[in-house]
């Protein structure tokens, strides 16, 4: 499980690329800079610099065609089978080994390289020792930069990676703030199946460009290892039922069973790839509780695992002192392909916790109150550690359930370095004593491990906050963003602003006279009504809450206290249990507690995100339409990170976010209309008023049941069957081939158009000639607005295009799982019906003017209509652009819609890089500027003042934009790295990849 074979042993080798190696392997490319992308050494005879690529090169492939495919997870109970697997190919691990010990010879820190030993006597491997480097700066570095350092070191080969990249992370308290650029490679990639399939489409297409382009095909394969969750596509069809999980597998199998196939041929058709079958678990939980390997030992060389994900909540492994974030779809397969990742070297805010957290109070509680003080501080881009004697109160769980949240405080990381608390973890989720042993044993060497019964060294951040636990109270987020905390004392009096302000994040703009209105209907013959507020959907659901024990045990309680008193959630409540694994199963039901959940209406509904990412399936036809035909504000209660407006459920228009016991409580409740200390819950058969202290459980209560309910077995038999799949995926039947057929009527999996007509040559740089504004939007337009996610509305030119493939509406399926095709994706592209665009002055929803005729159309019609008569546009958008999930299609689709260019206030750190990647031009107004200030409206035309030579260009320089009116104003062009110029250049990173490759 934590050593990694086939083809992950090359990828050792593949030293995480610096500038300077695009630059040597595209030394023939005449439209690159001539200049070096970054300081150099003294250059290698060109010769050498030719020989060393193109041996290494030959090895790589040569190992990589030797090997036959296996899972890279090594099972820890059946190390005879590894041991046969290896006596397979030992002459191409032989070839290997003497390629590594040539490469090593000639490696600028091989003095540092230090052996492990075992405390029984061998040795675990071999490391790169920082505290060999007798650097006392070394001692002040925070510990997520120190996986950096590691990193670079370890790749250090002053051809892909320089010394110079060493000396700028260890001089972070320096260098950081002038926003350098470091190389990073990281040990892994993670993927689930909405952003997966795209992925493996990709791979797929660009296997037939290369075949195209006359080149190898099989160049095209992961180089390191990379996990595919299939996580995304349950629904929550049917609820309320012991049959739940297996009807809604039944249809989710139904919809998705092109997509799955897909996929399984992907495992078996490129190396180096696991897929972990529908049915598992969410994809951040498994990570947590199987995936994660904290340290690799690959062929005895030891490091830090990290990995980089394409759903944004990858940095739920940070909890377990992993160090991940995530990535655009497209900058995954380029890591994949052992492509550089190429980053601004970040600050890192320290905080420090101190206290503990009062009774009753939850890790929800807690993530929600530091969302809200980071947002507040400003950590976008930035590192956030974790530290202080206050972490000793936090389990793991707690932890990681912090972490998960990064993107909603709009960190990169927020990290826990490994401690003693982390070693207990990994022994309760099954991992042996041996691979513990290792991980304490390399990480102590290696400086990377704290041990709070020591006295602790000093560590410099960039900035500093401090939470002191006990100042924690009960709370909930809503009800459009995550960041909107609310006290759970003072929800009543938020609630009834919300209905009296103006529409917007806080706001919902209903008149006095009819807020006390209450709409009468029956729901399946029985007396129900609904008003402003009422609880129509209550969700336990997300990695965030699944993987914490203490949260759903608690959750359990609260229903069991509430059965014992006679409360019952109303019916017409839409309530549903999705465990991030099966392990929640097993506790649960040892518990005792999932029959008092099933009593209220929360049985398990499958294993998957769900709600979370809006999978919550239809409301009852009459409860829909009491809420459409008057107009009603309903409510959704949901355990999960993101309540983004529309994505929960197109009828919900308040959403907050609440712990597991929080959820229970107002699905009991029935509204989020109620002030939990004076008014009652519900009352008892004989009439006595129950509060929510009645019900809510001490900390004691669940700390009782979680010792004797979770059980390190639950994980080992959980994850021994994890990758066995079930009967269905099982039967599933896929081509052995190496190409990918595609099948043209296929309305789920389409060849994409990414790669036609593509030469050799890369296009070059190009700026923006008299471009139409397809949108005009404000503040925080999030990846919700812009990616196709969710339902496909009835009347959208989505459902057009599949109606005309005789795709019936029951049929349609969700928008996540028709991501690998790119018709139904650029037709869903700002299809969001909450969107709003100035150019529709005021009107909401998924349209927009065709400004040459006045006429309001779809976006993609309007798109469409602009490409046809040759016309470039631009959008125009205000601060946090491109926020919410790491969505490749946030990008894809808009450069598919013939979009140049994005004018905005800020970027969200991942879509920024996903624009780049996609050959589209970030801009950002100068401070104190946006379109409204210019007098920009919209109905302009629009042009970029780019040089024709990418040499010209520099990140982050300023550019002019002038429009037909006379206008003009000066931007912040966002290429931040010399790499994105690169990739500018060529149109993207994908057709950057494949002239790569071919060059090699």
């Amino acid at each position: 499980m934590y050593i990694t074979t086939s083809t992950s042993a090359a990828s050792s080798l593949l030293r995480a690329s610096s500038r300077s190696r695009f630059v040597s392997s595209l030394s023939s490319f005449k439209s690159l800079p001539a200049r070096s992308l970054s300081p150099s050494p003294s250059p290698s005879p060109p010769s050498l610099v030719s020989q060393r690529s193109l041996g290494f090169a030959s090895a790589v492939r040569s190992f990589r065609c030797s090997v036959p495919r296996w899972s890279h997870r090594v099972d820890w109970r059946s190390p005879l089978s590894l041991r046969a697997q290896i006596r397979t190919v030992a002459p191409a691990i032989e070839r290997l080994e003497r390629a590594f010990a040539t490469m090593a010879a000639e490696h600028p820190f091989k003095e540092i390289l230090t052996a492990l030993p075992k405390p029984g006597g061998g040795e675990f491997g071999k490391f790169y020792s920082l505290p060999a480097l007798n650097d006392p700066r070394i001692e002040k570095l925070p510990y997520s930069i120190r996986i950096l350092l590691e990193s670079a070191i370890r790749n250090c080969d002053n051809f892909q990676v320089k010394k110079e990249d060493v000396e700028k992370i260890i001089d972070w308290e320096n260098s950081a703030p002038k926003q350098v650029e470091i190389p990073f490679k990281p040990a892994r990639v993670l993927l689930q199946d909405f952003t997966g399939v795209p992925a493996v489409v990709d791979l797929a297409c660009m296997r037939d460009a290369m075949n195209k382009l006359g080149s190898d095909s099989n160049k095209i394969n992961p180089l390191v290892p990379v996990d595919l969750v299939i996580d995304h596509s349950v629904q929550v069809d049917v609820t309320r039922s012991e049959n739940a999980v297996k009807a809604n597998m039944e249809l989710e199998f139904q919809r998705n069973k092109e997509r799955f196939a897909f996929l399984k041929w992907g495992s078996s058709a490129f190396h180096n790839m696991l897929v972990v079958p529908p049915g598992s678990g969410i994809v951040h939980q498994v990570n947590l509780e199987y995936l994660g390997r904290v340290v690799f030992n690959t062929n005895g060389m030891l490091y830090p695992d990290s990995v980089v994900g394409t759903d944004s909540h990858t940095t739920m492994i940070d909890g377990l002192g992993v160090a991940g974030w995530g990535v655009g779809g497209i900058e995954a397969e380029a890591a994949m392909l052992g492509q550089p990742m190429s980053m601004v070297l970040p600050g890192v805010v320290g905080f420090k916790l101190s206290g503990k957290l009062h009774n009753g109070v939850t890790a929800t509680d807690l993530v929600l109150t530091v969302t809200q003080m980071l947002r507040k501080h400003g950590v976008v881009g930035k590192f956030v550690e974790f530290h202080g004697d206050g972490m000793g109160e936090l389990s793991l769980a707690d932890r990681a359930t912090i972490a998960n949240m990064s993107p909603e405080y709009g960190a990169t990381m927020g990290f826990f370095p490994v401690d003693h608390v982390t070693l207990q973890y990994l022994k309760l989720t099954g991992r042996s004593d041996e691979t513990v042993a290792m991980v304490e044993g390399y990480l102590r060497a290696n400086k990377m491990f704290v041990d709070y019964n020591e006295p602790q060294q000093e560590r410099v951040y960039s900035s500093y906050l401090e939470l002191n636990l006990a100042d924690v109270e009960p709370c909930i987020s809503g009800p459009k963003r995550p960041h909107d905390r609310v006290p759970l004392k003072e929800m009543k009096a938020d609630w009834h602003s919300c209905l009296d302000n103006k529409v917007g994040f806080k706001g919902f703009a209903v008149p006095k006279e009819t807020q006390e209105k209450v709409v009468k209907f029956s729901f399946h013959g029985q007396p129900a009504e609904l008003k402003h507020g009422s609880v129509v959907i209550a969700a336990i659901t997300s990695c965030t809450n699944t993987s914490n024990p203490s949260v759903m045990l608690g959750a359990g309680l609260v229903a069991k206290k509430a059965c014992e008193l006679g409360l019952q959630v109303k019916p017409w409540v839409k309530t549903s249990l999705a465990p991030g694994s099966g392990v929640v199963t097993k506790y649960l039901l040892q518990s005792g507690l999932q029959k008092y959940l099933n009593e209220q209406g929360f049985h398990i509904v499958g294993y998957g995100c769900t709600t979370c990412i809006g999978n919550s399936g239809d409301l009852d036809e009459s409860v829909a339409s009491a809420i459409t035909d008057n107009d009603i504000v309903a409510a959704a209660v949901l355990s999960g990170n993101r309540n983004f407006e529309g994505r929960v459920h197109p009828l919900t228009r308040a959403n907050y976010l609440a712990s597991p016991p929080l959820v229970v409580a107002y699905a009991l409740a029935g509204t989020v209309d109620i002030d939990f200390d004076k008014e009652p819950i519900g009352t008892t058969k004989d009439g006595k008023s129950v509060y929510f202290k009645d019900i809510w459980p001490t900390t004691e209560e669940i700390a009782e049941v979680v010792q004797s309910s979770v059980l390190p077995d639950m994980f080992k038999s959980t994850y021994e069957a994890i990758t066995k799949g079930n009967p269905t995926w099982n039967q599933l039947s896929v081509p052995a081939s190496k190409l990918y057929s595609w099948d043209p009527n296929s309305t789920y999996i389409h060849e994409p158009p990414y790669f036609k007509d593509m030469t050799m040559d890369p296009p070059g740089a190009r700026g923006v000639k008299d471009a139409y504004c397809l949108l005009n939007f404000g503040d925080s337009i999030t990846t919700d607005h812009i990616s196709p996610a969710g339902s496909i509305h009835k009347d959208s030119p989505t459902a057009k295009y599949l109606l005309e493939r005789g795709v019936e509406r029951r049929d349609f399926n969700s928008y996540g799982s028709r991501r690998g095709n790119d018709e139904v994706m650029a037709r869903g592209t700002f299809a969001n019906i909450r969107l709003v665009n100035k150019l529709l002055n005021g009107e909401v929803g998924p349209k927009t003017v065709h400004v040459p005729t006045g006429e309001k159309l779809s976006v993609f019609d309007a798109a469409m209509k602009y490409k046809s008569a040759g016309h470039g546009t631009i959008i125009l958008a205000g601060a946090e652009y491109g926020s919410g999930s790491s969505r490749d299609w946030a990008a894809k689709g808009p450069m598919l819609l013939g979009v140049k260019a994005v004018i905005a206030k800020s970027f969200e750190r991942i879509h920024r890089s996903n624009l780049v990647g996609m050959g589209i031009i970030p801009l950002c107004f100068k401070a104190g500027e946006d379109a409204d200030s210019l007098g920009l409206t919209g109905h302009e035309r629009f042009s970029i003042d780019l040089p024709s030579k990418i040499s010209e260009i520099r990140p982050g320089q300023d550019v002019t934009v002038t429009t037909d009116g006379g206008k003009s104003f000066t931007c912040t062009v966002r290429f931040d790295t010399e790499v994105e110029l690169a990739y500018f250049d060529h149109g993207g990173i994908l057709p950057f990849v494949i002239r790569n490759l071919i060059r090699q």
